[in-house]
C-alpha cells in the first residue's frame, strides 16, 4: 500500500472528522512525540499518517533486540507529573506496565556513592578533610555568589559550591556534552536539575525528610513504571492502536520535502526501495531535527534562518551491549561513571529494569553508554573494537571479569541530545520566530524543538499539537514547565489539560 492510499484509509476511517479537516495531518517521526500526536488525533477522529525513516518505532525510546536480549537505549523511566500522560500510558499498555524500584549510584575515585545523595555515608567515604572543604566551598558560594549565571558552571557553583561542582558535576557533564561546563548554557542546569539543591538532597535523605505526592523532587523519585519488554513495547503497541484507529505509521519512509506553496501543503516521501511520492497534508507535525526540517522546506527559509539552524549542535550517542555470564552483578538500575580515566559515561543493568529483558536467568545484560560526535574516531570503530573497549573499561572499574563476557553488539544513535551551548538560545529564537509564521507547522519532541525534553514532555508536545490541529491554541514551547521540575510553570498552569477520555481503540 502506498502512503497516499494509507492516508486515504486514514481519512475514510476517521468517521466524524470535520469537513474542513481535508488532507490528513502528516507526522514526521514515530518517536514518543509523533506517536502521541497520532494517538490524540485518532482519539479526536481526525485523519493522520506518521512517516518514520527507520524500520522501528520509538526513536531514542525504542527497544533493541540482540540474540533474544532486549536493550533500552539509555534507560527510560516512565515517571511523570502529568496525569494526562500517565493515563495514556496505562491505556496503551495496561498491566504490562510494571512498577520498579530505583537504585542508582555514582562511581568516583574508585568508590561508589549513592545517588540520590545519602550525605552522611558520602561524607564518611570522602573523609573529614574533604567534608570540611565541601562545606567551606558551599559557604563561600552562598556568601559571594557569581553575579551572573550564563553558564552551567556558574549555575552549579552558586548552588553547590565549587568543590562539589568539581567532584560530582564537572567530569560527567563534560563527558556527556564534549565541551567545557563554562561553555554550556545555564538553561541546561535550570531545566534539568532546578530543585536538586544541596540541602534538599540532604533533607530527603533524613528520616521523614522525603516529600510526598506532588511535592516530591522528580530527580529523587524512588519508584517508577517500566514496560515489561522495554520502552519499545509501549511504542509498538501505540503504533498498532493508532493504525486500528485510522492513523497508520509508515516505516522506512524518509520525508525529503515539505512544500508550502500557494497555501496548500504537501510532503515528499522517499521509501526504502527508492520509490518517491507526494502526499497532501492539512498540517505537518514535525519531530525531525530543526536543521534537517528547514533544509527541506519549499520555498526555503531566509538565509538568516538557515544560518541559525546551522549553529544548532547535537551530541551523538552509542551504546555497547554486553552479555555477561553471571546471574547477579550489581543491584543498580544504572551507574553514573564520573571517573575521567574511562570514556564510558553510564552503565545500565537491564535485568534490574525488567527480568524479562534477559532470556537466560543465568546471565546479565549491560548497556555501556558513550557520548560522542559522529566525527570522533570512536564512532567509526568496529563492533569488535567497541565491545573490547567496553569490556576493558568495566573491568578496570571492577564491574566484571572480561572472561565472563559472552558477546555484545553496538547501537549508534546520531543527534540524540540537543546541545545547549552559548549560541543555541539566539539561534533557536530566530528559528521559532520563522516557524511561527507557518500556521499549520507544529514543532514537537526533543529534536523538533531542540530541547532536552523527557519522554513525557515530548509526548505532551505531540498531544497539544494534535489539539491545535483540532482548533486549540496551546503554546507548545511552554511544555516542560513543571513548577517542581525543569522550568517555572506558566501563569494559570494553562498546560494542565483535562484527563484524556478512554480510547475506543485501547
Amino acid at each position: 500500500m502506498t502512503a497516499a492510499a494509507a492516508a486515504a484509509g486514514a481519512r475514510s476511517s476517521a468517521g466524524g472528522a470535520r469537513p474542513s479537516a481535508g488532507a490528513p495531518a502528516v507526522i514526521i517521526g514515530a518517536g514518543p512525540a509523533g506517536l502521541a500526536a497520532a494517538y490524540e488525533l485518532a482519539r479526536l477522529k481526525l485523519p493522520a499518517i506518521v512517516f518514520e525513516r527507520d524500520q522501528v518505532v520509538g526513536g531514542l525510546a525504542r527497544t533493541v533486540e540482540h540474540r533474544a536480549y532486549r536493550f533500552d537505549i539509555g534507560g527510560h523511566r516512565f515517571f511523570t507529573k502529568s496525569r494526562l500522560v500517565a493515563e495514556m500510558w496505562r491505556e496503551i499498555l495496561g498491566e504490562e506496565l510494571l512498577e520498579r524500584p530505583r537504585l542508582s549510584r555514582i562511581y568516583y575515585r574508585q568508590q561508589f556513592f549513592d545517588y540520590p545523595l545519602k550525605p552522611w555515608r558520602a561524607l564518611a567515604a570522602l573523609g573529614p578533610w574533604e567534608a570540611m572543604r565541601i562545606v567551606a566551598s558551599y559557604a563561600v558560594a552562598r556568601l559571594a555568589p557569581s553575579p551572573v549565571e550564563r553558564s552551567f558552571e556558574q549555575w552549579i557553583v552558586n548552588r553547590f559550591g565549587r568543590r562539589l561542582y568539581e567532584m560530582f558535576f564537572k567530569t560527567y557533564t563534560e563527558k556527556v556534552w564534549g565541551i567545557p561546563c563554562s561553555q554550556i548554557d545555564s538553561a541546561w542546569a535550570a531545566q534539568r536539575i532546578k530543585n536538586l539543591d544541596l540541602w534538599a538532597a540532604v533533607r530527603s535523605a533524613l528520616p521523614g525528610g522525603r516529600r510526598r505526592g506532588g511535592d516530591q523532587i522528580t530527580t529523587l523519585i524512588e519508584r517508577f513504571h517500566y514496560p515489561r519488554l522495554g520502552p519499545g513495547q509501549m511504542w509498538q503497541r501505540c503504533r498498532e492502536l493508532n493504525g486500528a484507529s485510522g492513523a497508520p505509521t509508515v516505516t522506512g519512509a524518509r520525508v525529503v520535502g515539505v512544500h508550502l506553496d500557494n497555501g496548500s501543503t504537501a510532503v515528499s516521501i522517499r521509501h526504502g526501495d527508492g520509490r518517491e511520492e507526494r502526499v497532501a497534508a492539512g498540517h505537518v507535525i514535525s519531530s525531525m531535527p530543526l536543521g534537517e526540517l528547514l533544509a527541506i522546506l519549499d520555498p526555503p527559509p531566509p538565509p538568516a534562518v538557515l544560518a541559525a539552524a546551522g549553529r544548532l549542535r547535537y551530541r551523538d550517542f552509542l551504546m555497547v551491549l554486553l552479555i555477561v555470564r553471571r546471574a547477579e552483578m550489581f543491584p543498580d538500575n544504572w551507574i553514573y561513571i564520573h571517573s575521567p580515566e574511562v570514556r564510558v559515561g553510564r552503565v545500565q543493568n537491564f535485568k534490574n529494569w525488567s527480568a524479562d529483558l534477559v532470556p537466560d536467568p543465568a546471565t546479565t545484560s549491560l548497556g555501556c553508554e558513550y557520548f560522542l560526535s559522529e566525527r570522533d574516531a570512536l564512532w567509526q570503530a568496529s563492533e569488535a573494537e567497541l565491545v573490547a573497549l567496553a569490556t576493558a573499561e568495566l573491568a578496570a572499574i571492577g564491574l566484571l571479569d572480561p572472561a565472563e563476557v559472552a558477546g555484545g553488539a553496538v547501537v549508534r544513535m546520531p543527534k540524540a541530545y540537543p546541545v545547549y551551548d552559548a549560541s543555541y538560545r539566539a539561534a533557536l529564537a530566530e528559528i521559532r520566530a520563522y516557524a511561527a509564521s507557518i500556521p499549520n507547522l507544529h514543532l514537537v519532541g526533543r529534536n523538533g524543538q531542540h530541547r532536552y525534553n523527557n519522554q513525557d514532555h515530548s509526548m505532551l508536545t505531540g498531544i497539544f499539537a494534535a489539539r491545535n490541529v483540532a482548533g486549540a491554541a496551546y503554546d507548545l514551547w511552554q511544555v516542560n514547565a513543571d513548577a517542581e521540575y525543569h522550568e517555572e510553570a506558566p501563569a494559570g498552569d494553562r498546560l494542565t489539560p483535562e484527563p484524556i477520555a478512554a480510547s475506543t481503540s485501547a
